[in-house]
């Protein structure tokens, strides 16, 4: 086996795959990318679109379960991408690019150089190796609910050119015809053109980052050791990211001998400030056939203002052509065969949580705790409430009423705040965004994790590229960020 590189790329998800397939345009570069799963290509199950909700749970899946949660939903199962091109090839390839809003609130807190005007030209790049399209207008429950939404006073918007107003509208899909198109089919299947520069080493997990006092210098597998001669780049995501570095000694002291681990560096922010967007959900059965031929269920979306004064939408609605009654059936609700489904979610949570070792045992998953619905000021919990009741004023529409032959959940009966409250919290899910737990910042910002050119505090030779550094959480879905965020690094290794 090839044990020296110049680069290693631990991850082969969303930013792994773009860093990966980036660096190895520069002649001469030998890169090493590691992937926990297998490769994407001819996996027809994967690549079609259509099939995602059948990759839930299967070999294809980290499937991390979570910790009890006080106020929220223990039972939420957070699905990862185990597979070249991670959560890209897993999901449902809802497509935004970064609010510029989020942009500056990032540049404020200490990613200096991650405004909107900076970060644009990456966009571009992004967008002329992934194919984007909106899916068909042909949806007849999907036309419905964009009538009610209108009859309610929401203005329609492209949510490409105008990526996070109030209004409704279709989403943009990272896809071509039926097909994903994810970091790995963008980025990495085209590479047979750079002459073997990257060696794929998938169904290949990494158990310790190898220091050489503050330098890293390689990475331990079950295999032996691998070892960059100039950077590694975690690309693990917001849970395995700050697992591999607490794994290595890396993070907050305390903990790290708690769970018998030597330490290395101790840095308190790794495993701290995990963020996501809860999600609730109203289902109600139809009164007429739903209709099949979508391009992957759920095609549409809206975004509101529970309260006046606010610069951004607070709350997001994805629109399904499904009940989706993954949390609900298990609490006692009734479901159905022939259904659809709202599906409120707080756009910019408050409530944080950690993700911690659960021992020194690389082969134990993390300890993931969102703490969801704990922020003081019971922001979270009032933007859930303020979703359910909104669902309802967009169901009594002309529009949208006749598909309608009853509510499944909450129900009728479930009218209070309190009730509502209850509902949600006992029956939550996740949009599967975790983000935020290595957490750029300026280099004074003890809570930071990595600079704004990614490089971890306090180390050399080791970057992190993918959603745990986010220092808050956006207000859309993240994937095609998680994309520039590959882009900018790779300029970042160039430019050194």
């Amino acid at each position: 086996m090839k044990t020296h590189f110049d680069y290693i790329v631990v991850g082969g998800g969303t930013a792994g795959a773009v860093v990966a397939a980036r660096l190895a345009e520069q002649p001469g570069v030998r890169i090493a990318l590691i992937e926990a799963g297998p490769s994407d290509e001819g996996n027809e199950a994967i690549l079609t679109l259509r099939n995602w909700p059948n990759l839930l749970q299967t070999e294809l899946d980290f499937d991390y379960r979570i910790e009890p949660q006080a106020r929220g939903n223990g039972r939420i199962r957070h699905a990862r991408g185990k597979m070249l091109g991670g959560c890209s090839s897993h999901n449902s390839c809802i497509a935004f690019w970064p609010p510029d809003e989020d942009l500056r609130i990032w540049e404020a807190a200490g990613a200096t150089g991650w405004g909107p005007e900076a970060v644009r030209p990456y966009l571009h790049r992004v967008r002329e190796k992934v194919s984007l399209e909106f899916p068909p207008p042909n949806n007849d429950l999907g036309c419905a609910f964009l009538e009610a939404a209108q009859q309610a006073h929401f203005p329609v918007r492209n949510f490409a050119k105008d990526p996070h107003s109030a209004g409704v509208g279709w989403f943009m899909l990272n896809k071509k015809g039926g097909i994903r198109q994810s970091s790995s089919v963008a980025y990495l299947h085209p590479l047979a053109q750079w002459d073997g520069r990257i060696q794929f080493f998938t169904n290949c997990f990494v158990s310790q980052i190898l220091l050489n006092g503050r330098c890293a210098i390689g990475v331990q597998t079950a295999d032996g050791p691998i070892f960059a001669e100039r950077e590694i780049i975690l690309c693990c995501g917001a849970f395995d990211t700050p697992k591999l570095l607490l794994l290595s000694g890396i993070g907050p002291a305390e903990h790290l001998r708690e769970v018998g681990v030597p330490v290395q560096h101790h840095l308190p922010g790794v495993g701290e400030n995990l963020l996501d967007h809860p999600e609730g959900v109203i289902n109600w059965e139809a009164s007429r056939p739903v209709p099949q031929e979508t391009t992957q269920l759920w095609e549409l979306g809206l975004f509101a203002h529970t309260q006046p004064g606010l610069d951004a939408p607070d709350l997001m609605f994805h629109f399904g052509t499904e009940p989706f009654d993954i949390n609900t059936v298990p609490a006692g609700y009734p479901t159905t065969g022939n259904g659809f489904a709202l599906t409120p979610n707080v756009a910019r949570a408050k409530s944080q949580g950690t993700v911690r070792l659960r021992s020194a045992n690389p082969a134990d998953p993390p300890r993931i705790d969102f703490r969801y619905f704990t922020d003081p000021a019971g922001h979270d919990e009032r933007v859930m409430v303020a979703g359910i009741r909104l669902a309802r004023e967009l169901a009594k529409q002309p529009a949208l009423k006749p598909w309608i032959k009853q509510e499944l959940s909450p129900g009728p009966e479930v009218q209070s705040d309190e009730a509502i409250s209850e509902y949600v919290r006992r029956t939550a899910n996740t949009v599967y965004h975790p983000a935020g737990t290595c957490k750029m910042g300026a280099v004074g910002d003890e809570t930071a994790v990595v600079d704004p050119q990614l490089r971890l505090h306090g180390l050399e030779n080791i970057r992190i590229a993918d959603a745990s550094i986010f220092p808050t959480m956006i207000g859309v879905n993240p994937n095609l960020t998680c994309f520039v965020i590959g882009e900018r690094c790779v300029d970042f290794l160039s430019s050194e």
